[in-house]
């Protein structure tokens, strides 16, 4: 008999099909989550290391989980994946339903914790050797206090994507989106320079 008339599978894709998905996360057996984000491909694009061998890993804004389970995947000895904005229902998504689907089907032993960027300190999450700061600094309406947050919890790298914006300027710069004229989403406050970031 196949595994496509396995009841258990067939549950499975059923629960996956119930939720809005953000992160495209291979679950095994042909089941993939239909998320919005080609997120292997932001890993290749990212040139995310090809082991995490011996590392913690803290992804931060984790929202389905994909980037933490690959780096669990990839060998980190502990990840932890936080969240509190999507987790919590802030938006019209699946909350943290899709990372908890997801986790249970992996059989991961990912650690989460629901906690606001701006609570992140080595007192709240300890210290991580890797941090994933993935789409979430252009949210921040005080990013360089963010940066801050992120930066006391590392101990050997940050892996940061976000949007862009002042290109032109040389020095670091970062705009400022007082409303909703980044994409329509209010939840976009700031584009930062290259220079900003790095």
């Amino acid at each position: 008999m196949s595994n496509d008339s396995n009841p258990s599978l067939d549950q499975i894709r059923k629960e996956v099909e119930a939720l809005k998905w953000h992160h495209s996360i291979d679950l095994g057996n042909g089941i993939v989550t239909p998320g919005q984000d080609n997120s292997a491909k932001k890993m290749k694009r990212l040139n995310f290391p090809d082991s995490f061998k011996g590392k913690t890993v803290l992804d931060i804004g984790s929202w389905d989980g994909f980037f933490a389970f690959e780096a669990e995947r990839r060998g980190a000895e502990k990840v932890l994946a936080t969240d509190s904005f999507i987790w919590q229902g802030s938006v019209d998504w699946a909350g943290k339903q899709g990372f908890d689907l997801a986790k249970r089907v992996l059989n991961s032993k990912v650690d989460e914790q629901v906690v606001d960027i701006l609570d992140i300190s080595p007192e709240t999450v300890e210290m991580h050797d890797v941090v994933f700061f993935l789409g979430v600094l252009y949210h921040m309406r005080h990013p360089l206090l963010s940066l801050e947050k992120v930066a006391s919890v590392t101990k050997e790298m940050v892996i940061l994507e976000t949007a862009v914006d002042m290109l032109w300027h040389r020095r670091p710069a970062i705009a400022f989106y007082p409303t909703d004229e980044v994409g329509s989403d209010p939840t976009n406050w700031c584009g930062p320079n290259t220079a900003a970031v790095v």
